[in-house]
């Protein structure tokens, strides 16, 4: 006999994903920074030699059919406008892969803003209100494009400064959280410490830092830096493990590990920012390069270097399952 649900209690919260809504507890472990594709899709039309989509599909299914053979569930994918996000091609690979990804709704631009929103939206020459922050709003309550899939997340992005063009995206990003509810990510610079500067655009709109992570935190060893972040309230993404060139694997564990023992595994988010395929490159440069920036990295070689510097099986249970459980779990009065 089961026992009745109290009255007022909260339906338990879901999370949309690009195969539909799931529990929020049932995320399991959780990569809150990665992608499936990156492309630059004017230039992949133009190029064609370059893309062969079933291969790009298989390859993908591959990957992250070996990603959830490390216990991995879900997969938090900040692919947006900018990116050359595209769904529909994602929805097929998952079609063939158990795993749980998350879709974003924003845009990716370290500088201007699309011309398609230059000359209409508050500050241009035709006025009006910001359609960025509509659309951001139509993707995460109504689906992104004609494919049904719901963004279930924000992202915008910040490198080295804040151009008029980042700031009308951030504040759009900002606007459209009020109105739904839905977290955020920024992708930033830690040597620029422009972190700083997008948790003060977001707070001045009225975000709650606690829904923000603050992407790409982990490029640096600057622990001042880390604590200023965590003590706004944001979490700091430790997301790009396998980019020794950014910063080498051994500083960035270290750094974890330091702040894991001051207490702060709870503001902490863990993955790659690794990609299936990303076009960045020319074939076989990102290997060569970059040999341990793919998906199973951090199971396969970072967790055991993070156990053996003293970051206990719940402090890492923490990141990887209870942080991305918080973040994608709505406020009480949304």
């Amino acid at each position: 006999m089961t026992t009745p649900q109290a009255p007022d209690a909260r339906p338990v919260p879901q999370v949309q994903t690009v195969r539909g809504p799931v529990a929020v507890n049932d995320l399991g472990s959780v990569l809150m920074h990665e992608h499936v594709f990156v492309v630059s899709e004017e230039l992949r039309q133009s190029l064609p030699e370059t893309w062969d989509e079933q291969e790009r599909i298989a390859d993908a299914v591959s990957r992250l059919k070996a990603l959830v053979a490390t216990g991995v569930s879900t997969l938090v994918d900040p692919t947006v406008i900018g990116l050359g996000r595209n769904v529909a091609r994602v929805a097929v690979v998952n079609e063939q892969v158990d795993l749980n990804i998350v879709a974003a709704t924003g845009i990716y631009t370290l500088a201007d803003i699309p011309d398609f929103f230059r000359y209409h939206g508050p500050g241009t020459l035709l006025g009006g209100p910001e359609g960025m922050t509509d659309l951001f709003v139509r993707e995460l309550t109504e689906g992104i494009a004609d494919t049904g899939i719901r963004a279930a997340f924000l992202k915008c992005a910040i490198e080295n400064e804040l151009t008029p063009g980042v700031e009308r995206v951030m504040r759009a990003v900002a606007q459209a959280h009020l109105r739904t509810g839905a977290p955020i990510t920024v992708h930033t610079s830690a040597a620029a410490r422009t972190g700083l500067v997008a948790q003060d655009v977001l707070r001045s709109e009225g975000v709650d830092l606690g829904a923000v992570v603050i992407g790409h935190s982990g490029d640096s060893t600057d622990l001042d830096y880390l604590h200023e972040l965590i003590d706004n309230g944001s979490y700091v993404g430790m997301d790009r493990f396998g980019l020794d060139a950014l910063l080498p694997e051994d500083q960035r564990v270290a750094t974890v590990a330091a702040l894991a023992r001051e207490g702060f595994a709870e503001r902490m988010v863990l993955s790659h920012d690794a990609s299936c395929h990303i076009d960045w490159f020319p074939p076989g440069v990102r290997e060569q390069i970059a040999p341990n920036w793919h998906h199973t990295h951090l199971h396969d070689q970072v967790l055991p270097a993070l156990r053996a510097a003293g970051v206990t099986e719940a402090q890492l249970t923490t990141m990887l399952v209870d942080n991305p459980r918080r973040y994608f779990t709505p406020p009480v009065n949304s």
